[in-house]
C-alpha cells in the first residue's frame, strides 16, 4: 500500500488530452491506472497512439505513466518509454545495478543524502518493461496494519516498508514493488489489506496480483483464500453500504433544507 498523495484535480488535463487518455476534462484511463498515478506511481503499460511533439509524429508508442511535482507545485505528466539502456542511479554500485537488471535482486535499500542535506531511506527497484531504475521514498510507503484479519507486527511492518517479503499465518506472502501498478505482490491472486483511520479500519481489496519476484503462481494455492479474507471481505462490503447510506442520508438532509429555506421565502 502506498498513500494517495496526488488530487485527482490537479492532474495535467492537457498533457492527458494531447496523449488521447482525456477528451472535454474528462479522463478515460483505467481505474487501476488512475489509481496508480495518483499513489505516486506508475501505470501498467499503455499504448499511445496517434502522438505529435516538437513537429514529429509517433504513431504509436508504448509507455507507462507517472506524475511528479514541478517547481511550481502544480503536477507534470511522466511518460516512461522503453529506453534500450539502463542508466543507474550514481549511489549504486555496478554490481547492485547489475543484480536488478538481471533479476538477481528484488530491490536494493539504500541510504542517501537528498538536495536539502537531509537522510533519506530508500528503495531501488528496476523496471525491466522499460529499462529504468524506479526509486521510492520509504516514508512515502503506506504499511498496512491489516492483512487478511491478521495484525501485522512491528517485525512485519518494518520488512514491509523496507521491501522484503512478509508471510502470514495463513500462508499469505506479499511484498512492497514500485514496479507493480497496485504497488503490492503475492502469492495469492488476491489479498485484502487495511489501515487504521480516524479510529476505524479502512478496507482495499487488491485483486490480480502479480506472483512473488522470481516465482510463478501456484494456480490451485494462488486462488485459496483464509477465512481472514472472507471476514475482512465482508466487512469492507458492510463498511460501503454504510457509507452509501451516510452519503445518501447526507444529500437528503441537504436537499431538505434547501427546499424548505427555498418555500419558506
Amino acid at each position: 500500500m502506498i498513500k494517495q498523495i496526488y488530487d485527482e484535480r490537479a492532474l495535467p488535463m492537457k498533457d492527458l488530452e494531447a496523449l488521447g487518455l482525456a477528451e472535454d476534462g474528462k479522463l478515460n484511463i483505467d481505474k487501476n491506472d488512475l489509481e496508480a498515478i495518483l499513489s505516486g506511481r506508475r501505470t501498467d503499460m499503455l499504448r499511445l497512439e496517434n502522438l505529435s511533439a516538437q513537429g514529429i509524429h509517433i504513431p504509436a508508442l508504448d509507455a507507462k505513466l507517472s506524475v511528479k511535482l514541478n517547481v511550481d507545485g502544480g503536477l507534470e505528466l511522466l511518460v516512461h518509454p522503453i529506453y534500450r539502456k539502463a542508466e543507474h542511479p550514481f549511489y549504486l554500485t555496478d554490481t547492485e545495478a547489475e543484480n536488478l537488471e538481471k533479476g538477481e535482486a528484488v530491490n536494493i535499500q539504500k541510504q542517501i543524502i537528498d538536495q536539502q542535506g537531509r537522510k533519506r531511506e530508500i528503495l531501488v527497484e528496476f523496471d525491466k518493461d522499460t529499462q529504468e531504475f524506479i526509486i521510492t521514498d520509504s516514508e512515502r510507503i503506506l504499511v498496512p496494519d491489516t492483512v487478511n484479519g491478521q495484525y501485522l507486527s512491528l517485525e512485519q511492518k518494518e520488512r514491509y516498508r523496507k521491501g522484503k517479503e512478509v508471510e502470514l499465518q495463513d500462508g499469505t506472502t506479499f511484498q512492497y514493488s514500485a514496479s507493480e501498478p497496485k504497488g503490492i505482490r503475492s502469492n495469492k491472486l488476491a489479498l485484502i489489506a487495511s489501515v487504521l483511520i480516524d479510529g476505524g479500519l479502512s478496507y482495499v481489496l487488491y485483486t490480480g496480483l502479480h506472483a512473488l519476484f522470481g516465482q510463478k503462481h501456484d494456480k490451485e494455492k494462488a486462488n485459496t483464500f483464509s477465512k481472514g479474507y472472507h471476514d475482512d471481505v465482508e466487512k469492507m462490503q458492510e463498511q460501503e453500504v454504510e457509507q452509501e447510506s451516510e452519503y445518501s442520508n447526507k444529500a437528503e438532509n441537504q436537499y431538505s433544507r434547501g427546499y424548505s429555506q427555498t418555500n419558506s421565502r
